[in-house]
């Protein structure tokens, strides 16, 4: 109790460091009603633009559109007539973006007898190819298809899978290696706590560099707990998992929603619903991803006045900046809630937005430079709905990016740490290393002899992922290392 009530204290600080003011756009349509308008996924493109896409079930499509010139271009369906697919309010197709390249997935209905197919886009969306398979199976059968990309940009596609007859439900991740036009064969990324996953609960996924993190509502015994498969080679393999919810909700039936997550330096925060405290509430948690624990689980908002229920939480983030979407029902309105930050390491804040109301539903974001984009279902009109948001990048903590100076032995364990940069002149240079939330933990002074300098290793880091800053007389350099 008193370590779940430190963690809450701690999340809830920093008002003055974490809290930026947003300005908003009024919110705008993104297509008629006719288009259908269930469970809308958005990412932005190399240059920030929105990309949405979003499911009918009336026609089983699924509609993609973009930003362009000041407005949004006309759906248009990436699913052949052929190839029907699974759509609702509550789960449906996903998308990613890296660049210009774009990709979407989606499960060909019925579930029982079909696969998972994906499309993809070299030119930021304004083509897309034909249906490229990704399950291959032989007789198991999948569904809830999510995807992300890797840090070459190629994508990680994470789905539900069962034996014949839907017995023993489990996540995996099947990965190209040649941007969507051929699939690995999958690897199991669940099963950690010894029981299966919710088999009707969908997933996401989430990457950062070589590490991966499969996010899902785990099933033991009816114990409905939120857990992550982590990977640190890219998505190849999930050798351990985390139990990002520690509510410990038990319930003999479906919750039909699942948890999602970013990753920020070596931490992953995840954010889920559970009913365990006997309200329907959202929660948030930490977990580091060295040492593969979470954090206690604190409600995002806690029970208040007229608070009937709350679901569907998403996360997105940018650089350090982050925002906490979910829908709520509050005397009898339904509403979307907004938590941002500009710096998630220093936690929440004690107050948050409500940016949309009157019968709104399964709200998704992204986060871009200083940008924030909403997208939501309005049930009264049937639409898509879009919102921007603006926030000052002022005291975004940026990380440095790594490759200026060979770094070596990495990792590092003990003795010296070796640096060598071409082109570097003789002479003496200050040195800084920071930690992945871009902290300063060390600094000194040394000197570049025949483009190679040494920092003694006297001190003694905590493991984690470093970042070192070397400044000479007119050039700053800057590597990376991990210390183990």
């Amino acid at each position: 109790m008193f370590k779940s009530l430190t963690f809450l204290l701690v999340l809830l600080q920093h008002l003055a460091l974490a809290q930026g003011g947003i300005s908003w756009s009024a919110p705008i349509d993104i297509a008629a009603a006719s288009f259908g308008n269930l469970h809308p996924r958005i990412s932005v493109d190399g240059a920030g633009n929105p990309l949405v896409i979003w499911g009918n079930n009336s026609v089983n499509k699924v509609y993609f559109s973009r930003w362009e010139n000041g407005g949004f271009t006309m759906p248009v369906a990436l699913n052949p007539p052929s190839i029907p697919v699974f759509t609702a309010s509550w789960a449906s197709p996903d998308l990613a973006a890296s660049g210009d390249t774009v990709y979407v997935v989606y499960k060909h209905t019925p579930e029982d007898v079909n696969h998972i197919y994906t499309v993809h886009s070299y030119d930021g969306g304004a083509s897309f190819s034909a249906p490229v398979r990704v399950d291959y199976v032989a007789d198991s059968v999948s569904r809830f298809p999510a995807i992300a990309t890797d840090a070459d940009g190629n994508p990680v596609v994470a789905f539900m899978k069962f034996n014949p007859g839907f017995s023993k439900a489990r996540y995996v991740v099947a990965r190209s290696a040649d941007h969507g036009l051929t699939f690995m064969p999958d690897v199991p990324a669940s099963g950690y706590s010894g029981g299966q996953v919710c088999d009707c609960c969908p997933a996401t996924v989430t990457t950062s560099g070589q590490t991966a993190a499969v996010l899902y509502r785990d099933n033991l015994d009816d114990l409905r707990n939120s857990w992550a498969g982590i990977s640190q080679d890219g998505g190849n393999s999930f050798p351990g998992g985390i139990q990002v919810d520690k509510t410990n909700w038990t319930i003999n039936a479906c919750p039909s929603s699942g948890p999602d997550g970013v990753i920020v330096g070596d931490s992953l925060y995840s954010v889920f619903m559970s009913a365990a405290s006997g309200k329907t509430l959202c929660y948030f948690s930490k977990a580091s991803l060295l040492g593969l624990q979470a954090s206690s689980s604190v409600p995002l908002t806690g029970v208040f006045a007229g608070l009937s229920q709350q679901n569907y939480p998403r996360i997105a983030s940018s650089d350090n900046a982050a925002a906490i979407v979910w829908q709520q029902q509050v005397d009898g309105d339904s509403q979307v809630g907004l938590y941002f930050t500009k710096n998630i390491s220093a936690g929440l804040t004690t107050n948050y937005q409500v940016v949309a109301t009157n019968n709104v539903a399964n709200v998704d974001l992204a986060l871009h430079q200083g940008l924030i984009y909403l997208v939501w279902e309005n049930e009264q009109t049937g639409k898509v709905q879009f919102r921007k948001g603006t926030y000052s990048t002022s005291s975004v903590v940026q990380l440095p990016q790594p490759g200026r100076l060979e770094v070596y032995p990495n990792p590092v364990a003990n003795g010296p740490l070796h640096i060598r940069a071409e082109q570097a002149k003789d002479g003496p240079v200050t040195y800084l290393v920071k930690n992945s939330l871009g902290e300063l933990v060390l600094q000194g002074k040394a000197r570049f002899d025949a483009g190679n300098l040494q920092i003694g290793t006297e001190w003694r880091l905590p493991t984690g992922i470093y970042y070192l800053q070397v400044q000479a007389e007119t050039l700053s350099y800057v590597a990376r290392f991990m210390q183990y």
